[in-house]
């Protein structure tokens, strides 16, 4: 007989959720990076610890994840001398004609809406030692874009 057509036992345990994947790049975080990882850590403790059986293994994942990033965790403090674009530096550029500025943060930090870039992101691969005044192309979206670095400064946060 097919299984196609057998009613499956619905009592059966969902399967837990898969890992959260963590990236192979070394876990550089500003000071503020680390703060909020701590913060992340606090609240899913919280979550856990309120949490019915069947939330637990979603917040136990994610807690897994965070724990693991803040015991990897790199804490690198904003260069003293920002003269060139380096982690933990604010960077205000021309991007095709229009001014923006970023910051260059830890993988966990990024929130490219905010301007907060991560480290390993193309973007901040291309630019990456630049001083202001230089000029570099960039490929995105299948396009080669002008950018020129304005001004380089340590990130204040």
């Amino acid at each position: 007989m097919s299984r196609a057509f057998v009613k499956e036992d619905s009592d059966a345990p969902p399967p837990p959720p898969l890992p959260r994947t963590v990236s192979d790049a070394p876990n550089r975080v500003t000071p503020r990076g680390l703060r909020l990882i701590e913060e992340e850590v606090a609240r899913l403790e919280q979550q856990l610890a309120a949490a019915d059986e069947e939330g637990r293994p979603l917040i136990e994942r994610d807690l897994d994840y965070w724990r693991l990033r803040r015991n990897t965790a790199h804490v690198e403090r904003p260069p003293e001398d920002a003269s060139s674009v380096a982690f933990g530096t604010q960077v205000d550029l021309i991007r095709d004609g229009k001014p923006m500025t970023i910051r260059i943060v830890g993988e966990d930090e990024a929130d490219p809406k905010t301007g907060d870039i991560a480290w390993t992101s193309p973007l901040v691969t291309a630019i990456e030692e630049l001083k202001p005044g230089d000029t570099t192309e960039f490929e995105a979206g299948g396009r080669i874009q002008e950018l020129e670095i304005v001004s380089v400064s340590a990130v204040d946060r």
